[in-house]
């Protein structure tokens, strides 16, 4: 056995197993297409008078803003401006102190059921002493996904891995990674997918590979907020940017302000 790579282990061999031919022929028919399948429905999301408190230190002071679905938002600001909080928030792994956040139908009406945002954090949270094949199925089946070894299969191979998935995620770079955070964010098909400063610490290549699944993720109609710092590949895709400062939205080029400023604001 090669170092860093299994050969299979039983869980994983009796999930491959599970692979009909119809699975196998949709996962051959998706091969090289964008990540970009088409069960989830356009979603907004409309955050009101949120604040966020650690102790007497405000994280967020009052942040109001509604944001359309299909949007590509970038969020600008200096470290501790407020970026992941908030991020943090609308993937409902914290809650605020005090305001709420509410999910909108594509013609702006609250949605009753929350929908599961997909969420890519800095850290990549992906188990170093699984393989990459074992780390999206063990999270598939905690998020309870219809045909788990399918989906599998198929994000693999959308996200270029399909060929290492018996490799270990600790041989992994950092953009390969990254990948497999996508591939685990998109696991449930999400309407809304929310990126905390993915591109840091990417090579060149890793960052042109990013952009290019930014861009597939936007024109499929997914609402997407990410942080960032600075102007790039990926902020170039942005169809709005907003800048928070200490914990507050301080300007919005939906209220006019330009949009090169609010980036270089935020790598001064």
């Amino acid at each position: 056995m090669c170092t860093g790579t299994r050969a299979g282990g039983e869980g994983v061999a009796r999930s491959r197993a599970r692979l009909n031919v119809e699975d196998r022929e949709r996962s051959a028919h998706l091969r090289g297409r964008p990540v970009t399948p088409a069960s989830f429905s356009p979603t907004g999301i409309r955050f009101e008078n949120i604040d966020k408190r650690y102790g007497g230190l405000y994280a967020l002071r009052r942040v109001s803003l509604e944001i359309s679905a299909g949007e590509c938002v970038a969020f600008a600001g200096r470290n501790g401006s407020g970026k992941t909080t908030l991020l943090r928030i609308a993937a409902r792994l914290a809650r605020p102190s005090s305001g709420t956040v509410n999910f909108l139908s594509g013609s702006q009406e609250k949605l009753e059921t929350q929908p599961t945002a997909g969420f890519v954090a800095h850290a990549t949270m992906a188990y170093d002493e699984l393989t990459a094949e074992e780390n999206l199925l063990l999270f598939a089946r905690l998020q309870g996904i219809a045909q788990p070894a399918a989906r599998t299969e198929t994000l693999l191979r959308e996200v270029g891995l399909v060929d290492r998935r018996n490799s270990l995620v600790r041989t992994f770079s950092r953009g390969m990674r990254q990948r497999i955070a996508i591939a685990r964010a998109l696991l449930n098909e999400p309407a809304v997918v929310l990126l905390d400063e993915p591109t840091t610490g990417l090579d060149p290549q890793g960052a042109s590979w990013f952009a290019q699944t930014v861009r597939q993720l936007r024109d499929s109609g997914r609402t997407i907020l990410m942080s960032l710092h600075g102007e790039s590949e990926v902020s170039a895709l942005a169809t709005r940017a907003i800048r928070l400062d200490a914990g507050s939205v301080v300007a919005d080029t939906r209220t006019g302000a330009n949009f090169r400023s609010i980036l270089a604001f935020a790598n001064a």
